[in-house]
């Protein structure tokens, strides 16, 4: 119980991958599989737009990986990465203020303490971008990636909406070969 006080977010996180995963593997699949058929590439852009929320990440991605065999994949990841980073940059604006007391939490964790005792403070800048750079290209909450990303003081917001372009690009390419594949 201490655990879902602590970290709520997570818990629905998990909760929404549950979800996700019985939506998409059950009898829904069908009625599913044709709505987003219909949806075309908005459906594509959609699926974009869900892809850096914590509760919809999950969806995001079973959505591409869905349409991969029905679409041009230049086309879905172009359109797709729009979507994605539209939402980065409301979450940009908005996530110092809904993450930040999760992530202030989480470092004051003794296995955090002794990891940033461990870094040297000229080399953590670099870890700590590179650590946000995996959590916005992944498929995971885009948040927290986002909040580390702004907590390195030297980047712009030019800099930022660049970055992370290219990482969902990169990303949903990936997830829409893997669609394609399977």
């Amino acid at each position: 119980m201490h655990a879902i006080n602590k970290y709520p977010k997570l818990l629905l996180f998990i909760v929404s991958v549950i979800v996700v995963y019985f939506l998409f593997s059950g009898l829904l699949y069908e009625l599913l599989h044709n709505a987003l058929l219909f949806l075309g590439y908005f459906g594509t852009f959609l699926a974009g737009l869900l892809y850096p929320y914590s509760f919809t990440t999950a969806a995001g991605t079973a959505i591409l990986l869905i349409l991969a065999k029905e679409q041009n994949i230049l086309l879905a990841g172009i359109i797709a990465s729009i979507g994605a980073l539209i939402s980065d940059i409301i979450i940009f604006f908005f996530v110092k203020y809904s993450f930040g007391n999760e992530v202030q939490t989480l470092s004051k964790e003794s296995a955090v303490q002794t990891l940033s005792r461990l870094i040297p403070d000229s080399f953590r800048a670099y870890l700590l971008a590179t650590f946000a750079c995996i959590l916005i290209a992944a498929p995971l909450p885009t948040e927290i990636g986002i909040l580390l990303m702004t907590s390195v003081k030297k980047i712009s917001t030019k800099k930022f909406v660049v970055i992370v372009y290219i990482l969902h690009v990169s990303a949903i390419f990936v997830i829409l070969l893997l669609g394609n594949k399977i």
